[in-house]
């Protein structure tokens, strides 16, 4: 806008139309972003959002993350890309939804309600149940409030006033119900097999609830002494020519002979059963034949080792090689005939515990990449030896209890725990290790570091145990086994995997097929309190292979999910419950009420059934186009709800899948409070803006770990700056602009036609990257055209027709690309920097209703496009670099202050290049005051850049006057009406 000041020879500055804005340079997020959080949920934009009719749906399922505590960087990542997702997808025209949710049940909360008793001294088994749940359901609700708020300030929108929590009563009921449909369709069944059992917390956990962590143990070497080979028995399916071994040679042979296992869990070796050898593998039978003193080994005795191990068990044993000798080989078939004796048979007070025979059995899972190439077979204690001991028929054990102490009347060791309750270790492995010493079973002993499981809660370590749990049989046809996608669960899941769900990226489809294809049953049960009960009854004095053993029985269902309506899964454990469901339809006395809880991987696994298909705003057809978490989740909330979804609706409850990987520290490591390198999003957002750190995602690539610290938030605020600044040129410039000064893009000058193909590509970019969840993509995309075509190129040019130009066409259509600019680069960026661009379009368009995030993407027309002047101006811009480059050296040089006191003599060896820049206005596209252009040969001592051939420049100083209101020195200046002005700005003050 221009003043009312009288103008005089030297003051034309305020007829100038310089920018004017109230936006400020300095954005003041941490103190400024609450109130947009206000503003928005004054004026409901996100119900508003959901008023707009007839779009295509969208529907983003929130992974839901554990009501327990403060957020991590991790938790911002998550719901900071899903706000992306659902924001840009909004913006693309569709009716984009995200109800986000709770996980209120399990381990996590009911070990802080724990915790807190153990604290006080209290007995948690004292505290009867219905009132220990309500405590951990009222120290959910509390995290439940605390974290909304926590994911609200990072400028995530949602159904807030709404969500979504695994302890409603709705959410409880259909879990259960959920839950009915696998005991009704017979996948669930009862049986005996190794889990990973926390004895700390007494509970079966799922894999996704186990870490690996470094621990030190004890290492042993133990010899099984051979007990026969003469009598060989043939396990089924050895080769016919393993029943050619010369049985009655090889018994002599291995007279005092020793199979030598290897162990890091001498807890185990009790319970052990069998010894496993690789078919593949070459055994050797060694004979000691020196020994030095303190070595456990004795001359004369025969040891059955791999020869690919043999150095590596002999050393440990503290014998090399030089003293034994290799007898003979020893193959498959002569192993699959031995038996050994258990090493503690026979010793006294062992009360005939350990009086059997210890076969030897092929494995395939047997290697020569460690121990001795003998495996120790427990099949209570391991998934291959379970395997193992099912396909053979070795019993089961049952010395551990489920405080990891073996039984009470166990000789020798009862009442050894193998950890502690606080999860140090316990004195089973010393017991059984000095036991072992005894009938000199032992042949080595060494400390050694390994990674182990442990609890991810408790941080203790977890065993391999077999235990009485609940499981869904995945390979079992579920229910009649009609269905499209496959019969059994495992064939739905890997029909989804590859057929029906689309993954971002794809190496995500691969690591759930894998999983998926190995996986075993589900364990579905719990040993604890807080959570959904596993609604079934068994009958007394059956067993579980009885076909009646479950009660299976539509009333008694009904009624259970009635009262859970009503009155939640607390329900199940009031007085008189089993009476309350079973009474009329059979007698209550003859059955057991189940007091398991269900995995609360089962509850987010079935959220899709009370969350998509039973809410109002859930999903037309129950399935949701996304699901978004971290790349832990494909042995968690994927795996679970894929599992769940297969055996309830037949199929995936997602048709797509996007995972992000983990954050670390700035050097690339794991943050840990004990190494004290974490980054709290709360310290971002407080020192930086919520803004900042949706910037940090959005120039991150998600789909591996991803990096944070001090200085690379120091370089993410300096490209929010840069935007910033862009912004704020397009505000100070659009200044009372109207459609009255829209110019048509055909009367528009080549310049801003070329912005507008430019914007007609990037509209293309910025779709399709939103589209495929590319969000780095799109921000590089638009930030880079932002700072380097608008900013250091359109808007540099274009500064002396927007400040000093009087009424215009040009000025018109400058104006009328940055209205155009306006739209799209608010719009495009407002999925990422929601707090910033609502700022820049308040400035705009203030009023009440006013925000971007209620508009979509403008439609930019693909006329705009225009490849052949992209071309020409491509080769454009490539001189202007030269010519800008050039008058930089003389700027360094102090030769002059601006390049508008330039006259440079720019030589063009391209002919079709020459035409191009004789077609435009070269020299206000080089910012200089004139320029003459030359298809001469350039001098030898001109300005070249080595990367642009075929130009050079010639430096000239500018002739004439400098024009006191545009700046630029020319031979017309002071020869108008005006006073000291140029042709130009003397028509501009008159206009004006």
């Amino acid at each position: 806008m221009c003043s009312d000041q009288p103008v005089t020879e030297t003051d034309y500055k305020h007829t100038l139309r310089l920018p004017q804005t109230d936006f400020p340079m300095r954005a003041g997020l941490p103190a400024r972003e609450p109130a947009w959080l206000e503003r928005w949920a004054r004026i409901g934009v996100y119900d508003r959002l959901r008023d707009k009719t007839g779009r295509e749906s969208f529907t983003l399922h929130d992974g839901p993350p554990y009501a327990n505590g403060n957020l991590h960087i991790g938790h911002a990542l998550n719901k900071i890309l899903k706000d992306m997702v659902v924001r840009s997808q909004q913006m693309m025209g569709r009716d984009a939804r995200y109800i986000p949710g709770w996980d209120c049940h399990g381990l996590p909360i009911e070990w802080k309600i724990e915790e807190k008793y153990r604290a006080k001294g209290r007995d948690k088994d004292a505290v009867p149940v219905i009132e220990f749940r309500q405590e951990c359901r009222e120290f959910a609700a509390g995290w439940v409030d605390i974290q909304r708020e926590e994911f609200k300030r990072l400028g995530v929108t949602g159904n807030w006033a709404d969500p979504y929590l695994t302890m409603d009563f709705h959410a409880e009921r259909v879990i259960a119900e959920e839950f009915q449909k696998f005991l009704m369709n017979g996948t669930l069944y009862q049986g005996s097999k190794p889990v990973m059992w926390s004895p700390v917390e007494k509970t079966a956990l799922a894999e996704a609830e186990v870490e690996y962590h470094d621990r030190q143990t004890d290492a042993i070497w133990v010899r099984f002494k051979v007990a026969s080979g003469g009598n060989t028995v043939f396990a089924e399916g050895q080769d016919d020519d393993f029943a050619e071994a010369d049985a009655a040679l090889l018994a002599d042979e291995l007279h005092s002979a020793s199979v030598v296992i290897w162990t890091t869990t001498p807890w185990t070796i009790p319970q052990n059963r069998a010894i496993c050898f690789g078919p593949a593998i070459e055994y050797g039978l060694y004979e000691v034949i020196d020994r030095p003193e303190e070595c456990w080994a004795q001359i004369g005795e025969r040891l059955l080792v791999a020869d690919a191990l043999a150095e590596q068990v002999f050393a440990a044993g503290r014998l090399d090689m030089t003293m034994v000798r290799r007898v003979r080989g020893v193959s498959a078939g002569e192993l699959a005939g031995l038996h050994c004796a258990h090493p503690l048979r026979g010793l006294d007070g062992a009360k005939g515990e350990w009086d059997f025979d210890v076969r030897l059995f092929r494995g395939d899972h047997v290697t020569a990449d460690a121990g001795t190439g003998f495996v120790h077979t427990a099949p209570s204690h391991g998934d291959d030896d379970y395997i193992i001991g099912v396909r053979e028929g070795l019993p089961m054990t049952f010395n551990i209890l489920d405080d990891s102490s073996f039984r009470e009347d166990l000789p020798f060791f009862a009442g050894q725990q193998v950890l502690k309750p606080n999860g140090k270790p316990g004195g089973a492995n010393k017991a059984v290790i000095e036991k072992l010493k005894e009938p000199g079973a032992l042949l080595a002993l060494k400390r050694i570091t390994l990674s182990d499981a442990h609890s991810w809660r408790s941080k203790a370590p977890v065993i391999r145990l077999n235990r009485p749990q609940w499981f869904a049989a995945i390979d079992r046809n579920v229910g009649d086994g009609q269905d499209e996608f496959g019969t059994t669960i495992r064939q739905r899941a890997l029909t989804s995997i590859d057929e029906l769900v689309t993954w971002t990226p794809r190496t995500g489809r691969n690591r759930l097929y894998s999983m998926m294809e190995a996986r075993p049953d589900w364990v579905l049960s719990r040993q604890r309190a807080w959570g959904v009960p596993m609604t079934c009854f068994t009958k007394i004095g059956t067993k579980p292979d009885d076909s009646d053993y479950l009660l299976r029985n539509d009333t008694v269902n009904a009624r259970i999910l009635e009262a859970f309506e009503q009155e939640g899964a607390d329900a199940w454990y009031a007085t008189g419950a089993k009476e309350r469901f079973l009474a009329g339809v059979v007698d209550p006395a003859e059955y057991t009420q189940v007091f398991d809880i269900l995995d609360v991987w089962f509850d987010s696994g079935s959220t899709h059934a009370f969350v998509l298909r039973d809410r109002a705003d859930g999903s037309e057809d129950g399935l949701a186009d996304l699901y978004l978490e971290g790349t832990d989740q494909h042995r968690g909330w994927f795996h679970s709800s894929m599992l769940q979804a297969c055996g309830t609706i037949g199929r995936a409850p997602y048709r797509g899948v996007l995972t992000h990987g983990f954050t670390l520290d700035a050097k690339g490591m794991k943050m840990s409070k004990s190494i004290g390198n974490t980054i709290v999003p709360e310290k971002i957002v407080q020192q930086y803006g919520a803004d900042i750190l949706r910037l940090w995602v959005a120039q991150t690539d998600y789909t591996n770990d991803q990096r944070i610290g001090p200085e690379i938030l120091k370089g993410t605020s300096d490209s929010y700056r840069r935007l910033r600044n862009t912004m704020r040129f397009l505000l100070g410039n659009l200044n009372g602009y109207t459609d009255a000064e829209r110019v048509e893009p055909a009367a528009m000058p080549e310049l801003e036609r070329w912005v507008l193909h430019r914007m007609a590509e990037l509209d293309v970019v910025v779709r399709e990257g939103y589209a495929r969840y590319d969000f780095q993509g799109v921000f590089t995309a638009v930030f880079t055209f932002a700072t380097v075509d608008l900013s250091a190129v359109y808007f540099d040019i274009r500064k002396d027709v927007l400040y000093c130009d009087g009424p215009s066409d040009r000025r018109n259509a400058a104006r009328t690309v940055l209205d155009m600019l306006f739209h799209r680069l608010t719009t495009w960026l407002a999925p990422v920097l929601v707090f910033t661009m609502e700022e820049v379009w308040l400035e705009r368009f203030p009023g009440d209703d006013s925000s971007v995030h209620l508009v979509d993407f403008p439609d930019t027309p693909d006329a705009w496009r225009d490849d052949a002047l992209a071309a020409k101006w491509a080769g454009i811009r490539r001189a202007r670099r030269v010519v800008t480059a050039a008058l930089e050296v003389q700027r360094r040089d102090k030769t002059i202050g601006a390049s508008l006191e330039a006259a440079p003599t720019v030589y063009v060896a391209d002919p079709d290049l020459m035409v191009a820049l004789e077609s435009v206005p070269f020299d206000d596209i080089c910012i200089t005051s004139d320029l003459a252009l030359s298809a001469a040969a350039a001098p030898d001592d001109a300005f070249r850049l080595p990367e642009v051939e075929g130009i050079a420049v010639v430096f000239a100083l500018a002739g004439g006057e400098k024009c006191n209101r545009c700046w630029k020195i020319l031979p017309d200046v002071g020869h108008h009406t005006h006073p000291g002005v140029c042709k130009r700005c003397d028509q501009a003050l008159s206009a004006l």
